[in-house]
């Protein structure tokens, strides 16, 4: 089953492999029938998601929990808005509960115009400031714990703002930092990363430097693109290093 990182995957996928089986599913079967297109969830991730509402499986006599292919769609849902959109369980559920059917919505596709490389251009811009995220939806996210996001913010690889909540950039770094951690990189090894990356900044800045200071509004404006253009080609000429080391390039 393969992501669909621009939120074109179909939704409902992994709730008709789940609607292939016999009935109700407990909660490590849903963990299965999610992980081919979500490898990163866990088990705690579905509990803290039906805490908060997303979901409500039926429960035996004995407590255990049964759940339904819808439930499971719903669960794939949630899980995708996360990782697609960046939109936190607060809008999500706003969401799922402005559905007058009871269904989940459809994930919101890419604009069939967008021009090549705007994806990129726009995750580095970020989405709404009003897409904000607390310590909790951010560890939801990313299935970390709290130590994890005290070391990540220790080491400065990112940092909440002055609301106490995580942005959009904030949310891609720690996606890549539980990553690498789930690979034995802990977060005093990606320090030297974020000081490179702080470096880059600096240099792209200083390149906009008289953008910034000219008095015409429009060509302060091209400072921002200019920032997020040298941004993105940065980050493509480190991958090229990166691919470029022998044994790294599949050649």
């Amino acid at each position: 089953m393969p992501h669909t990182p621009s939120g074109g995957a179909r939704v409902g996928t992994a709730a008709e492999d789940a609607g292939q089986g016999s009935g109700p599913m407990s909660i490590g079967a849903v963990l299965q029938a999610l992980r081919e297109e979500f490898p990163e969830v866990t088990v705690s991730k579905i509990r803290f998601l039906e805490a908060e509402g997303l979901v409500e499986p039926a429960r035996t006599p004995a407590g255990y929990r049964k759940f339904r292919a819808e439930d499971v769609a719903r669960l794939s849902h949630v899980l995708r808005m996360q990782r697609d959109h960046y939109l936190p369980l607060k809008v999500i559920r706003e969401q799922l509960a402005g559905a007058a059917d009871g269904t989940c919505p459809p994930a919101v596709p890419p604009s069939s115009d967008e021009p090549e490389g705007a994806g990129t251009a726009r995750e580095l811009a970020g989405p709404p400031a009003a897409v904000r995220l607390d310590r909790e939806e951010l560890l939801a996210a990313v299935s970390a714990a709290p130590d994890e996001l005290a070391a990540w913010e220790e080491y400065g690889l990112l940092r909440a703002g002055q609301d106490g909540r995580y942005g959009h950039g904030e949310l891609a770094a720690a996606r890549l930092v539980a990553q690498l951690g789930r690979h034995g990189l802990e977060a005093r090894h990606l320090r030297a990363l974020k000081i490179c990356a702080d470096r880059q900044l600096d240099l792209a800045e200083q390149t906009v430097a008289s953008l910034r200071r000219h008095p015409d509004a429009r060509t302060r404006e091209l400072a921002d693109g200019r920032v997020r253009e040298l941004a993105e080609l940065s980050a493509r000429l480190y991958a090229a290093f990166v691919q470029a080391v022998p044994g790294t390039s599949g050649d």
